[in-house]
């Protein structure tokens, strides 16, 4: 019976104990290598940017000034008007202006007729000295009064040209041509008595200038770069040039850069370069503070990187997550350049072929092996991108 009874027992027992050898602790797993995306670097030509501040300006200004004494009868132009050169402003009277040609006139009239006397005796007295009909000294003499009376006709010439002239000077026309503003005397003034007056302001508004500023140590910086041929010079009047205007959109026509001026600034140690655009509509007008992108150079071999791709240490050094051929993350400092819309320039510390990562940041370990997602970004994101 006792036998009976322990066999069973036996069994069972045995049962737990390799029940228990089943439940060993087992090795723990491996998580997955995180995702990033990768963007392969490859040198392109870019073109080198700089952003400057400046004003409008007028590329020509024109003071209409009174050039005679008088008293402004008609104001002719409207004001803010387009004018051409050469169209009627005021009319100053004239009527004084006109009595002195007429005096001039009659002035000239009476040299001219003692001239024509004084000439007449000079030919006469030239065949009477042959024949000692008159003294050398006469003749001498008539000599003397013909030259002295033709003096008198020049003389009187230019004091009726200078009445002429005077007397157009009555009417004030426009020196150039251009859009003019609004009048700085009325009709009933008494303007150049002292000096000369002015009467309007007349600016050519298209095209237009933007004259802007650069600071000597950025421009030196520029043509060392020339020099050591790491950049090519933009060609002449091939420099092209954008404004951005005041809601941060780009003004839909483009300009160019004309020169660069080659005197600095004592007080600023800054540089005018100044721009030229288009302005049909008149939509950019004198004095006002703009911003400018300008192309000052061409770098053929240019390595650009997102700039989301940019991380700074505690010191603010620029770097950069690297994937290498083992898939392992490493860590590369930069040295950066100018932007150029979302991507920075690199001046140094990577090359054609890296590949940088541009998602996945926070998940990247350096020496951590990462997986890489090659899969097109959704239309959406690429876009918000």
């Amino acid at each position: 019976m006792l036998k009976k009874l322990f066999a069973p027992l036996c069994v069972s027992g045995l049962a737990l104990v390799l029940s228990a050898c089943d439940k060993s602790p087992k090795a723990p797993e491996t998580p997955p290598a995180p995702t990033v995306r990768v963007e392969t670097l490859k040198s392109r030509s870019l073109s080198i940017n700089s952003e400057l501040s400046g004003r409008i300006a007028a590329p020509r200004i024109a003071q209409v000034r009174a050039r005679v004494a008088g008293v402004v009868l008609q104001q002719v132009f409207r004001e803010g008007s387009d004018v051409k050169q050469g169209d009627v402003l005021f009319r100053i009277d004239p009527a004084p202006f006109k009595a002195d040609l007429d005096s001039a006139v009659a002035s000239l009239q009476k040299a001219e007729a003692n001239a024509l006397q004084t000439r007449l005796q000079q030919q006469r007295y030239r065949d009477l000295v042959e024949s000692n009909a008159v003294s050398r000294q006469d003749y001498d003499n008539a000599i003397a009064a013909a030259r002295q009376s033709a003096a008198d006709v020049a003389a009187n010439k230019a004091a009726v040209q200078r009445a002429r002239l005077n007397l157009g000077y009555a009417t004030v026309t426009a020196p150039i041509s251009g859009r003019i503003g609004r009048a700085l005397v009325t009709e009933g003034a008494l303007v150049g008595q002292s000096e000369t007056t002015p009467l309007a302001l007349i600016q050519q508004l298209n095209p237009i200038h933007a004259d802007l500023t650069q600071s000597t140590r950025e421009l030196n910086k520029l043509r060392r770069a020339l020099r050591a041929g790491q950049l090519q010079q933009v060609g002449q009047n091939q420099a092209k040039a954008t404004l951005i205007q005041d809601d941060g959109s780009a003004y839909p026509l483009p300009g160019k850069l004309l020169f660069t001026d080659i005197s600095v600034d004592p007080g600023t140690g800054q540089v005018i370069l100044r721009s030229e655009f288009p302005n049909p509509d008149l939509d950019l007008l004198p004095g006002s503070f703009v911003r400018v992108r300008v192309e000052q150079a061409v770098n053929h071999e240019a390595l650009t990187v997102q700039q989301r791709a940019i991380q700074r240490d505690s010191a603010g050094i620029a770097q950069v997550l690297l994937v290498d051929a083992e898939q392992r993350v490493r860590q590369q400092p930069v040295q950066l350049g100018a932007v150029q819309d979302d991507h920075w320039i690199v001046n140094e510390g990577l090359k054609p072929g890296d590949r940088v990562v541009v998602e996945g940041l926070q998940h990247a370990r350096v020496g951590e092996k990462v997986r890489i997602d090659d899969s097109p970004l959704p239309l959406a994101q690429s876009k918000g991108q």
